[in-house]
């Protein structure tokens, strides 16, 4: 059975790369074409469920914002008429706002919700600090049909090229502190306190702080937070992340563990499975940052890696 981007790349071929042959020709060099952006589509990840929205036919076509101008209105009106009139074209009205003529500024704007300078090819590191992990996947997420000019190519290239250093060791130290607040710290405090609706607060922050630590290490965005543990399970190769992040999230939270119980900031309580599981993946997580070469001293307790992961980058 074909992919949406399958089937988006047969109607490229077979009718939109002939619509503009014919009434654009002398800027067919001009238009790239493709499907990326938001929704489970250009992710590859849409399935019968991914029907009763954003679903449909269609591919997004960009221009400069000078082309915009010279033939772009006029571009999208033959484009809006095409889809209207092709067999099995149909697309849902929000999606239409995701497909179609577009400038390449517009779109990567839209995606990364600052104002992206695509054609300037770059981003300054203040802006790099403010992009959203997920952004960044689906702003390069799906496939470029045609781009003769090179312009949207090339920035998504860029993007693709991964955080700087020192951005990429911040975000690692930042998710570092997270984990270790949630599931070493506060996870057993609220449990203490027989506090179970904070403690699965915890338990949540914690499981989303691993799993971006586990993009982090492996220099991947990570997708829509619905979609994060479907991908982390296909880059997770041996399974022994993905694993224990799934049990984690799926055992339950057990207040007759801590009965007679008194909080201790060195000493974990392995009667709870969740407290097990938690230090068993933050020794998963403590390897993979020291095959990265980000710490030299080993040690579970992942706070205590923050000051090294950063003066590392310090001394780039």
């Amino acid at each position: 059975m074909k992919s949406v981007i399958e089937k988006n790349r047969w109607f490229y071929d077979n009718c939109v790369a002939e619509m503009i042959r014919r009434r654009f020709p002398e800027y067919e060099d001009r238009i790239a074409v493709g499907i990326v952006g938001e929704g489970s589509d250009c992710f590859g990840y849409d399935d019968e469920l991914s029907r009763d929205h954003d679903f449909g036919t269609g591919v997004c076509l960009w221009v400069t914002d000078e082309d915009m101008e010279r033939f772009g209105y006029l571009l999208s009106i033959a484009y809006n008429e095409l889809v209207d009139s092709a067999e099995r074209a149909y697309m849902t009205d929000r999606l239409r706002e995701r497909r179609g003529v577009m400038t390449i500024r517009r779109f990567y704007s839209n995606i990364l919700n600052i104002e992206a300078d695509a054609e300037s090819g770059s981003l300054t590191e203040d802006e790099w600090f403010r992009l959203d992990h997920s952004c960044l996947k689906t702003a390069t997420n799906g496939e470029v049909f045609r781009d003769d000019l090179g312009v949207f190519s090339a920035f998504r290239r860029y993007l693709q090229g991964y955080y700087p250093e020192r951005v990429w060791r911040a975000r690692i130290a930042e998710q570092l502190h997270e984990y270790s607040s949630a599931l070493q710290v506060n996870y057993a405090r609220c449990m203490t306190r027989g506090d179970s609706v904070a403690a699965e607060l915890c338990r949540a922050r914690g499981v989303s702080s691993a799993m971006e630590l586990f993009f982090l290490l492996k220099r991947e965005y990570p997708p829509y937070y619905k979609w994060t543990y479907r991908a982390l399970t296909g880059l997770d190769a041996e399974g022994t992340v993905s694993t224990k992040i799934r049990e984690l999230a799926s055992e339950r939270i057990r207040p007759e563990a801590w009965e007679g119980t008194r909080y201790h900031p060195n000493r974990q309580n392995y009667k709870d499975r969740i407290v097990s599981v938690s230090e068993e993946l933050a020794c998963e997580l403590e390897d993979m940052l020291y095959k990265a070469g980000l710490i030299r001293v080993r040690g579970r307790y992942l706070e205590r890696h923050v000051t090294a992961v950063m003066e590392g980058g310090d001394r780039l």
